[in-house]
């Protein structure tokens, strides 16, 4: 059975407020599984739908966010919110907007 991220508007807030700078930065990666589908979840939103990117792309975007680039890419594609092909990467899950 998949987990997945908060219905409730408010309690997504919450997680990313608990784990994000203002700048947008993550200062640490959650160790709790429900709250790292929140910020991996918020995470793919800065790969759009439909794109190709290569992984040092998305080495270089996460980075950005966290120095640990590697973990976040990594958890990204093993929780289905990116997929990896031969070094490509694209958005195949996440929230989107409507």
């Amino acid at each position: 059975m998949t987990e997945s991220v908060p219905a409730d508007p408010a309690a997504y807030e919450r997680v990313l407020k608990a784990f994000l700078r203002p700048d947008g930065t993550l200062h640490t990666i959650p160790t709790k599984r429900s709250k790292l589908l929140v910020v991996l979840d918020h995470l793919s939103q800065r790969f759009e739908p439909g794109r190709r990117y290569s992984e040092a792309e998305v080495s270089d975007d996460l980075e950005k966010v966290h120095p640990d680039y590697a973990a976040l890419r990594r958890y990204l594609v093993d929780d289905g919110f990116l997929t990896r092909e031969e070094g490509v990467y694209w958005r195949t899950g996440g929230s989107v907007d409507v």
